[in-house]
């Protein structure tokens, strides 16, 4: 009986001394398995009972016992310690590595071709105004000599913000237009003008085409304004935009507040004739609506997309690719 004594206070000594030693999960479960298994130490010393008397069975089993419960407490404790160390060790950063570059941002590459163009046409002598997105049909279509019956004004290409049959129709403005009315109502000529802004169509959406899109509307009213000089100045700016090389061709079109009326395309890339924009001669209706006499002034007037331009410019394909939120294309116009 004394020997078995002897052989737990020394099972104890050594399991003790050897689980300090250890370091990772797998050495404690080894531990755990050479002690507390069902093949361990302790288990094989409760087989050699059936060799004791009842009285030795009593003391060595609650001896036996008391060191197989010491022995899973010292396991629990260092399973707990390792993982521990172990979660702080997965965890640790060392503060004296290089920083991760986050990127910056940027702005947009619709702003961006916004205050190009506004920059451009401010070199040439332009302020900027900017106007209401919502507007009555009086200032979006009748002023602008565009008659009830054209159809720009149908529903399905205007978006109407109250009932159509209401005598004073709100709108979200189809084009910057309008604000050649207010200006001229509220400025005396001569008058040198560009106004972006976001305007709304009613229409489906394709590569070329977007219900929402920005425009920027130019105006110049002053005695003797002559369609040479909507050549010029509309000819320079497309040399500031698209490069010294840039070529421009003026073809005629039909605009309802222009008489006569033309489209501007460029070539600057010496492939292809790209349409940039409309532009004519401001008609005397539209100067007569706003109080101005038509013998003593003229003037010429210009709108544009600024998405396409944008696209003309990078050569891009897809108008959408504008609004898609697609990091991997904004990233392109830092």
């Amino acid at each position: 009986m004394t020997t078995n004594k002897k052989y737990l206070e020394k099972l104890q000594t050594e399991a003790t001394k050897s689980i300090n030693g250890l370091a990772s999960e797998e050495e404690i479960e080894s531990w755990r398995i050479d002690y507390l298994g069902r093949k361990g130490k302790i288990s094989n010393f409760f087989q050699t009972f059936n060799k004791l008397n009842a009285e030795e069975k009593n003391e060595l089993g609650s001896l036996a016992n008391k060191l197989k419960n010491t022995l899973e407490h010292l396991f629990e404790e260092k399973s707990k310690s390792i993982k521990t160390n172990n979660n702080q060790n997965s965890n640790f950063f060392d503060y004296s590595l290089p920083s991760v570059s986050l990127g910056s941002g940027s702005i947009h590459p619709t702003n961006q071709m916004m205050e190009e163009i506004c920059s451009a046409f401010s070199k040439l002598g332009f302020n900027i105004f900017e106007g209401p997105e919502i507007e009555s049909e009086a200032y979006a279509f009748d002023k602008l000599n565009i008659p009830t019956d054209h159809p720009a004004r149908d529903i399905w290409d205007t978006i109407y913000v109250n009932d159509v049959k209401e005598i004073h129709s709100l709108v979200l403005r189809p084009h910057t237009s309008p604000m050649q009315i207010r200006i001229m109502e509220n400025n005396k000529p001569p008058i040198r003008v560009v106004i972006p802004g976001k305007c709304y169509r009613y229409e489906a959406t394709d590569n070329t085409h977007e219900w929402h899109f920005h425009q920027i509307e130019g105006l110049v009213i002053d005695k003797n304004i002559n369609f040479a000089n909507m050549k010029s100045t509309l000819f320079e700016f497309a040399r500031i935009i698209f490069g010294e090389d840039t070529k421009a061709r003026f073809r005629c079109d039909f605009f309802p507040f222009v008489e006569p009326g033309a489209e501007m395309s460029v070539n600057f890339k010496q492939n292809e004739w790209l349409e940039l924009m409309g532009a004519g001669m401001v008609h005397p209706k539209v100067l007569t609506n706003v109080g101005i006499d038509p013998n003593e002034y003229s003037g010429f007037a210009f709108g544009l997309g600024i998405e396409r331009a944008a696209m003309i410019k990078y050569g891009i394909e897809n108008i959408r690719d504008f609004y898609a939120n697609d990091y991997n294309f904004l990233k392109q116009f830092k």
